[in-house]
């Protein structure tokens, strides 16, 4: 039928209209080059190579068509939404756009965020398997205060608080019918618009690198992130072993092997995760996989081993430190690595962010010597380089 909807799974919608010259220039900022490319596309490569989502959707201001297509020249993108006189009716344009694509969920995700990472949207998108509308966040960690008269009133209880970021996402019909019936233009995120129409909002860990580019500091700190510029090197090491058990597969690296047998462990037993957790965490001077995980807690049982890493990168996260590059190295007989390779680094880049040729899985034997040899454990070591403010 001509006018039948084509379903699609998850859209990102990227705001892109606004009109912000605080930055001087004669474009916006959304346009201006950071890292040898504009603002936008940083924000526009992460969402529409992202193996999560289905649609990438941008909404630009009408005269900004010819900065639009510079910025995002080579990348397979539908013809731009033109914007409104204000960000809640810029994004209502661009979802009235998106329902003819009939997409089950929605991300919403401001262009002047340009360092989104691939984990931070996969955690986005996860949560909304559960909830109705979630976004991305960090937590309140200074002290806030309250000001009047240029003097402080009051120290706000910052228990409680998080720093909103987008991606935000929702469930694709109830935002959209959430954005029909808002009123007011004061609204100064996605999710207040969810919240004014009853709609529950989850929060999922964020990073600091997703800030938002607004003033010349903001712009002189991305340049120096886009430019890989590093601050303090550190680099930590993890080491992991699981003794072999009955089943019929083992988790290596976020990945399912099939195997004769399985892992004897409190978690999954995924010796490649656990290795890079300690990694990050020994980098970072907090401890190791078992003093934030203990294996005397029963909540940790079974428990999907990314778990662990996203902890440790929401701490390296927190200290405001990036990942450089990651290298694992799996140590056993059986079962093969090598056909699982690709896999393996495809799924440790969704989890960290980072691009798929900054991260190594090599495997190794020991010949037949020792218990490994003989094919009672399977076992990995980890190295991770990270950058944190000098």
């Amino acid at each position: 039928m001509e006018n039948a909807k084509i379903m699609t799974g998850c859209a990102a919608l990227i705001v892109a209209a606004g009109r912000g010259h605080r930055l001087g220039g004669e474009r916006p900022k959304q346009y201006m080059p950071l890292g040898g490319k504009a603002v936008l596309r940083h924000a526009a490569e992460a969402f529409a190579s992202h193996p999560k989502v289905d649609i990438t959707q941008i909404v630009i201001h009408p005269d900004d068509r010819v900065f639009y297509d510079e910025a995002v020249a080579g990348l397979a993108l539908p013809d731009p939404v033109a914007g409104g006189e204000t960000r809640q009716e810029s994004v209502r344009l661009g979802l009235e756009r998106l329902n003819a694509q009939a997409p089950t969920t929605v991300l919403i995700h401001d262009a002047a965020r340009p360092f989104i990472d691939a984990a931070t949207i996969a955690r986005v998108v996860d949560a909304l398997a559960e909830e109705r509308a979630a976004i991305a966040a960090l937590p309140v960690v200074d002290t806030l205060k309250r000001e009047e008269g240029s003097h402080i009133a009051a120290t706000v209880d910052r228990s409680g608080l998080w720093r909103a970021q987008t991606p935000q996402g929702f469930r694709f019909p109830d935002i959209l019918a959430a954005y029909r019936s808002a009123k007011d233009d004061a609204f100064t995120d996605d999710a207040a618009v969810a919240e004014a129409a009853g709609i529950p909002v989850g929060l999922v860990g964020g990073t600091e690198a997703n800030f938002k580019v607004t003033t010349t500091e903001d712009f002189a700190r991305a340049e120096r992130l886009a430019s890989g510029a590093t601050g303090l090197l550190r680099v930590g090491q993890g080491f992991d072993l699981h003794r072999f058990g009955p089943g019929d597969h083992v988790m290596i690296c976020g990945v399912s092997v099939p195997h004769d047998r399985g892992i004897e462990a409190h978690s999954d037993g995924d010796v490649g995760l656990h290795a890079l957790t300690d990694a990050i965490l020994g980098a970072i001077g907090d401890g190791d996989i078992g003093t934030h995980f203990p294996p005397s807690d029963p909540k940790w049982r079974s428990v999907d081993s990314a778990v662990f890493l996203h902890e440790a990168l929401t701490r390296l996260a927190q200290r405001g430190g990036r990942i450089h590059n990651l290298d694992v190295t799996l140590i056993c007989e059986e079962p093969k690595i090598t056909p699982h390779r690709k896999a393996m680094v495809a799924r440790l880049a969704a989890i960290t962010g980072l691009a798929e040729n900054a991260i190594s899985v090599k495997a190794t034997t020991t010949e037949g010597l020792g218990f490994l040899g003989r094919k009672e454990a399977i076992a990995a070591q980890a190295v991770a380089m990270i950058a944190l403010p000098a």
